[in-house]
């Protein structure tokens, strides 16, 4: 296996050639980007003219991080040699393991780990492991996964490369998901899921001096800690936001299927609004239970925004596609509230989707509608946001709004629910 030394960011990569509208991706039936532990070495380094002959990287080398350089000995005893019963699962990074590690002085102050360590994959690999400790090492906010520290190691078998997390003992929203789990996320966990998620990416977009746009966003990567708070992770793909005055950045298109916005796989043009769509696509997992793509179902069901559009029409054939564990009236008027903000993060225009932080507001305005305080009106800062929005859930003198979303731009009906009067 070829050896490649450990680098913060500051190693100068050779100028690019590709061109966005001829875009190189990875597509399989999945992942966008090969799994397991597979040789890849597709190149997605930035490849605007404003990140050209620049590591992906260079405003996070040069800051301060307070990431812990573990030993791999350390780490092979904390999992006890990387044993099976230590794994937690496999992803496109490569293996998890479950461990215990000391993290101060005190001998008997130890603490669960998450452990990753880096598929034999070459150079695309390395890169994704990089990039991980370059954004988790400088970041940090309650809805993003901690990064603990680092290994980067040579030995007999060549460099060891991994990755030491907070753990998460609640798995992965996919999880609970999923039919197959035994759990079910009621209402009100689905909805602060949503919350926690979105503030992630508020973090991520608007508040820093720097954007960061996730690329993989999608619920496999949003974690659950102990108190059920959901947490961003797997920051392999993430990159760098525009540099000022550009409006995105070229890319080789990867991600998942299902995720990834029309526009980013068309052209790799990349930009904030990508995760936008991708958070739209997860609140309709959040409603209905399913994933996005879905090769397992009857064909006219596989494709999750294709099987949902024509029960937006009226509440009833709405009701259809409710996942069954959500009952009752409360459920399905914030799910439909929900299906609204999934909407407007679906415009087939990126510039008519909202920026993350509106999205934000309007998930935060279901919430509160669906605990009885607040104005339960979803609502938008920008004049050209709440045109669409606020006919659909405020005009009660009309029962349908017509509301564009979709990768194909299609049109539909959307229902209203009819405003009660209360004494």
């Amino acid at each position: 296996m070829r050896c490649f030394q450990f680098h913060n960011g500051d190693k100068k990569e050779e100028p690019k050639t590709t061109k966005s509208n001829s875009a190189k991706s990875s597509f399989t039936d999945g992942e966008m980007r090969q799994s397991g532990s597979d040789c890849n070495s597709q190149d997605v380094s930035d490849t605007s003219t404003g990140s050209r002959g620049r590591s992906q990287f260079p405003v996070l080398s040069d800051r301060p991080s307070n990431l812990r350089a573990f030993t791999f000995s350390e780490l092979k005893e904390a999992t006890k040699n990387f044993n099976r019963s230590t794994k937690l699962g496999e992803g496109g990074f490569g293996c998890v393991f479950k461990g215990t590690v000391n993290i101060s002085e005190d001998p008997a102050n130890k603490v669960d780990v998450a452990i990753k360590q880096l598929g034999r994959r070459g150079l695309q690999g390395h890169k994704e492991w990089v990039t991980e400790v370059n954004v988790l090492g400088v970041v940090e906010h309650p809805n993003l996964v901690k990064l603990i520290g680092y290994c980067a190691e040579d030995n007999e078998r060549g460099i060891e490369r991994l990755l030491i997390y907070d753990y998460m003992p609640n798995g992965s929203v996919e999880d609970h998901l999923s039919a197959r789990s035994e759990t079910s996320l009621p209402l009100a966990m689905r909805l602060k899921i949503a919350q926690d998620a979105a503030r992630g990416l508020v973090y991520l977009h608007e508040e820093m001096d720097f954007q960061i746009i996730f690329r993989d966003f999608k619920s496999s990567n949003i974690l659950l800690d102990q108190q059920w708070n959901a947490k961003l992770s797997d920051f392999g793909l993430a990159r760098l936001g525009p540099p000022e005055g550009l409006t995105h950045v070229s890319t080789a298109v990867v991600g998942t299927l299902g995720y990834a916005a029309p526009e980013y796989i068309q052209t790799g043009r990349l930009t904030s609004k990508s995760d936008v769509w991708s958070y739209g696509v997860f609140l309709y997992e959040l409603i209905t239970g399913r994933r996005p793509l879905d090769r397992n179902r009857p064909r006219s069901e596989q494709k999750l925004l294709e099987w949902v559009k024509p029960h937006l029409s009226d509440a009833k054939k709405f009701q259809l596609i409710l996942d069954p564990k959500l009952e009752g009236k409360n459920a399905l008027k914030s799910a439909h509230k929900l299906s609204l903000v999934a909407n407007r993060c679906l415009a087939r225009l990126p510039k008519t989707r909202p920026k993350m932080s509106e999205v934000l507001e309007m998930v935060n305005k279901v919430v509160e509608a669906s605990t009885g305080t607040g104005n339960p009106q979803p609502t938008l800062r920008s004049t050209e946001s709440m045109s669409t929005f606020e006919e659909t859930e405020a005009k009660s003198k009309r029962r349908f709004t017509d509301v564009k979303i979709g990768d194909a731009g299609w049109l539909v009906r959307m229902w209203s629910i009819k405003l009660v009067k209360t004494c």
